[in-house]
C-alpha cells in the first residue's frame, strides 16, 4: 500500500509536504477549490523546489474552473519543474463549483473534457471546441523548457458514481476517489473498474490503472473511544466534509441519508437550511476539511467517524490496510485537519508505512 497526503492547498504548509516526503508518504495531492484554498498551481511550483522524491499533482483540479488546454498547461509546467514525479487528478467540482452557487461539470461535459485532455497531457494534437467551435489544437513549444510531456504525468480521473467511474476507467490512468475504507466496498469498486476497463478495451490487469482513496487515519491509545475528544480533533474536519457531500446529494438529487447518518440527519438538514436559499452555498461547506466549525460538533458521532475514517490500534489498522489492499485498493491518501496535520503523518508513518513496534507513541509522551 503506498501513503498520499491530500493538501489543502497554503504556501504556510510547504513545510508539511517536505516532512511528508522524509515520513515516506509517496504522493502530495495539492487540493484546488479558488474560494477557499490557495492556487494550486502556485503551491505545486513551490513544493517542486522543495523536494526531491515524492509525487506532486493536483487533487484534484476543476475541469469546470480551468479549460483543458489550460490544465495541460500547468501540470506539463510542474512536470518540467520535477521531471517524472508529476501527477494529473481532475474532477467535476463538488466543492469548488458548489460553493460558488454552481453544480458541478455534468457528465457529458466532463467526458468531452476529459477526450481533449488526455493527448494534451501527451503532448499530442488532438480537438478542443469552445463557444461552439471545434478546431485543433497541440502545444507549439514542448521542447524549449516551458514545459514537459516526457513522461507524462498520469492523470488520475476523480469518481464517486458509475457515470463518473465509467468515464474514469475509459479515460484515466487511475482513479481517485473517497470510498467506505472498508474491503466490500473496495472490492465491488475494483470490479466495477476493472469491467468498464476491458469495455473499453484497456488493459485489465490490475498494476496498469491503481486506485486511491482520500480518507483519514488515527491511532487509538489503549481503551481510548473512536469519539474521543483527542480523536475528533484528528478526523473531525474529513468526517464532516463526508457530511457535506451527503447534504449536496439529498438537495441536488433527492438522495436519503446512509444508515449511519439518520440519528442526525434531520437536525443536520434543519441546520443548514435555515440559511436562505440564496446564500446556503455560501454556508454549507464552511471549514472544509480544515476544521470543524463549533455548531457542527454535535454532528461528530462515532457511527460518521467509523464510516468515514480509520480508526484503530496500531495492530487494527495494519490488519485493515492490509484488508483493503488485497481487496484492490493501491494508495490511502491522508487528509487531516490543520491542527493536528503534523501528528496524523507522524503516527501514520510510524504505524503503518515504517510498522514500526515498540516506538514510543509522540501523543503517549506528550500527555
Amino acid at each position: 500500500m503506498k501513503f498520499g497526503i491530500c493538501v489543502a492547498s497554503r504556501p504556510a504548509d510547504l513545510d508539511y509536504v517536505v516532512e511528508a516526503e522524509r515520513l515516506g508518504f509517496s504522493h502530495a495531492w495539492m487540493a484546488d477549490s479558488q474560494m477557499i484554498w490557495s492556487d494550486v498551481y502556485a503551491m505545486l511550483a513551490l513544493a517542486a523546489e522543495r523536494t526531491s522524491t515524492i509525487q506532486l499533482g493536483t487533487g484534484v483540479a476543476v475541469a469546470g474552473t480551468r479549460l483543458a488546454p489550460v490544465t495541460a498547461a500547468s501540470i506539463a509546467t510542474i512536470n518540467q519543474l520535477a521531471p517524472g514525479r508529476t501527477f494529473c487528478g481532475i474532477g467535476t467540482g463538488n466543492t469548488a463549483m458548489r460553493i460558488m452557487g454552481h453544480p458541478p461539470l455534468q457528465i457529458a461535459e466532463f467526458d468531452e473534457y476529459l477526450a481533449a485532455l488526455r493527448p494534451l497531457l501527451r503532448g499530442e494534437e488532438t480537438d478542443f471546441r469552445w463557444r461552439d467551435r471545434t478546431a485543433r489544437i497541440v502545444h507549439q513549444m514542448p521542447d524549449h523548457g516551458f514545459v514537459n510531456f516526457d513522461p507524462p504525468p498520469p492523470l488520475y480521473v476523480s469518481a464517486f458514481g458509475p457515470r463518473a467511474l465509467d468515464l474514469a476507467a475509459q479515460h484515466g490512468d487511475g482513479l481517485i476517489t473517497s470510498a467506505p475504507p472498508d474491503p466490500v466496498a473496495v472490492r465491488a469498486l475494483r470490479g466495477a473498474v476493472t469491467e468498464r476497463r476491458r469495455e473499453h478495451g484497456h488493459a485489465e490487469d490490475r498494476a496498469s490503472f491503481p486506485i486511491a482513496s482520500l480518507t483519514t487515519i488515527a491511532v487509538l491509545q489503549p481503551g481510548e473511544p473512536v469519539d474521543s475528544p483527542r480523536i475528533k480533533e484528528m478526523v473531525g474536519a474529513f468526517a464532516i466534509a463526508a457530511l457535506h457531500y451527503a447534504y449536496e446529494q439529498y438537495a441536488q438529487f433527492g438522495r436519503g441519508p446512509s444508515p449511519h447518518l439518520r440519528d442526525i440527519w434531520d437536525e443536520y438538514v434543519a441546520a443548514v437550511e435555515s440559511v436562505p436559499e440564496e446564500r446556503r452555498h455560501l454556508r454549507t461547506h464552511l471549514g472544509h476539511n480544515c476544521w470543524v466549525i463549533p455548531e457542527e460538533e454535535r454532528f461528530l458521532t462515532a457511527q460518521l467517524i467509523e464510516r468515514s475514517c480509520l480508526v484503530g490500534t496500531p495492530s487494527e489498522l495494519r490488519s485493515r490496510v492490509d484488508a483493503l489492499e488485497a481487496a484492490g485498493l493501491d494508495q490511502l491518501v491522508v487528509l487531516p485537519p490543520l491542527a493536528t496535520k503534523e501528528e496524523v503523518i507522524a503516527d501514520v508513518a510510524r504505524v503503518l508505512i515504517d510498522r514500526t513496534d515498540g516506538v514510543p507513541d509522540p501523543v503517549a509522551l506528550r500527555s
